[in-house]
């Protein structure tokens, strides 16, 4: 099994989720998160101040999945998040030892 994250732009949270539900996936954690990477912020006019936005606002999805999923859900979020633009987001694939789902106590691939 392998924890599928992927930090992308707000705007695109739901054409990733009708991709992914395309494929088959019913399990999505969503976070509303702030970062940045190399657009590194920028700066915004308010009441005629300019002031820096560091952190921009970005989503977290997370999605657990077998192995043989991994690839599919890697390239339909890739995908489904493109615009072409810096800022775009990224992809991270871990492995996960252990699964177990609280109501009914099943562990591994069948408590996803």
């Amino acid at each position: 099994m392998r924890k599928v994250e992927a930090i992308i732009k707000p705007f695109k949270l739901d054409e990733v989720k009708e991709a992914l539900n395309e494929i088959g996936i019913q399990g999505i954690t969503v976070s509303e998160v702030k970062g940045f990477g190399r657009q590194k912020g920028h700066t915004e006019l308010y009441r005629g101040a300019e002031y820096v936005v560091d952190f921009i606002p970005k989503i977290k999805m997370e999605i657990i999945v077998s192995d043989d999923n991994v690839e599919q859900v890697v390239n339909t979020i890739a995908d489904a998040a493109r615009t072409g633009r810096i800022g775009d987001g990224k992809i991270f694939v871990t492995p996960i030892d252990e699964v177990v789902r609280i109501r009914t106590g099943e562990r591994g691939e069948e408590a996803l």
